[in-house]
């Protein structure tokens, strides 16, 4: 299928669609890897062992195998399907958007699926329990400093830096047209914007009314067609999980101090 769409060439040369299988490919290999998903299972509890709102299951491993997971039954409710007051969907919100930002620059090791279904809320308990860590990965110190550099730029509305930071993480070539630079550098400091002292000076972030994914969403025509170089590896499944932090706040109408988060978790000051 790959072959026949890229030969009748129905897609746009930016999609890099050869990049986003192989990636889609290794993905899956890690999904199917139970043992793989136990040793990542047991990272993840060491990692947030100080963290008092999050719960890992524990593994049996005396009645796991490659073939066979066997885990600590865990009691929440999906965090979509509670029937919660709205103070606890943005606190709820508010410790996904914490944890995201968490493995990104703290932890550089993150659980990459962002399917709500991994993420129970436990009424009795007051935290939230995690779930299935087979898609997890770990991040080069080197690709997020530059990564989160690039952040703190967007976070400051720093367009040069945002474009120059892009260059080194491998998003863009310098060969670009004006329109796909500003169009990527326009996407970045969308993506920003919640953490961002100019947009938000202190207060909290209203995903009820928020526009970052449809301008983000604007954006991807002119990028698909005029990208030159396919995006950072890493960030497949960075993005993914991002977005879907993203798109949990709003589907839970939440109100989240990101700009407070984004200061505590990474900061504002350069590495």
């Amino acid at each position: 299928m790959l072959t026949l769409l890229t030969a009748s060439r129905m897609l746009p040369p930016g999609l890099f669609l050869d990049k986003s299988v192989a990636n889609a490919r290794v993905e899956l290999k890690w999904e199917c890897d139970y043992i793989r998903e136990a040793t990542n299972i047991v990272r993840m509890s060491e990692l947030l062992k100080d963290e008092t709102d999050f719960v890992v299951p524990k593994v049996y491993h005396d009645l796991s195998d490659e073939h066979i997971l066997t885990m600590q039954y865990m009691k929440g409710t999906e965090i979509v399907k509670g029937n919660w007051s709205q103070e606890t969907k943005d606190w709820i919100a508010t410790q996904v958007m914490k944890l995201t930002l968490m493995e990104i620059y703290k932890l550089r090791f993150m659980q990459c699926d962002p399917n709500w279904a991994n993420f129970l809320y436990n009424e009795e308990t007051k935290k939230i329990e995690l779930l299935d860590f087979g898609a997890c990965r770990e991040f080069g110190d080197e690709f997020v400093v530059n990564y989160v550099n690039c952040l703190r730029a967007s976070v400051n509305k720093d367009r040069k830096l945002v474009a120059e930071y892009s260059k080194t993480l491998g998003f863009l070539t310098g060969l670009e047209s004006e329109p796909m630079v500003n169009a990527h550098v326009d996407s970045i400091l969308a993506l920003g914007e919640p953490f961002s002292p100019a947009d938000n000076n202190g207060k909290e972030y209203d995903f009820r009314s928020q526009t970052v994914t449809d301008r983000v969403r604007g954006n991807i025509n002119l990028m698909l067609n005029e990208r030159l170089t396919p995006p950072p590896e890493e960030t497949y499944s960075l993005h993914r999980k991002l977005s879907g932090a993203y798109l949990l706040c709003a589907r839970l109408n939440a109100t989240v101090p990101c700009q407070k988060i984004f200061e505590e978790v990474i900061g504002l000051k350069y590495d």
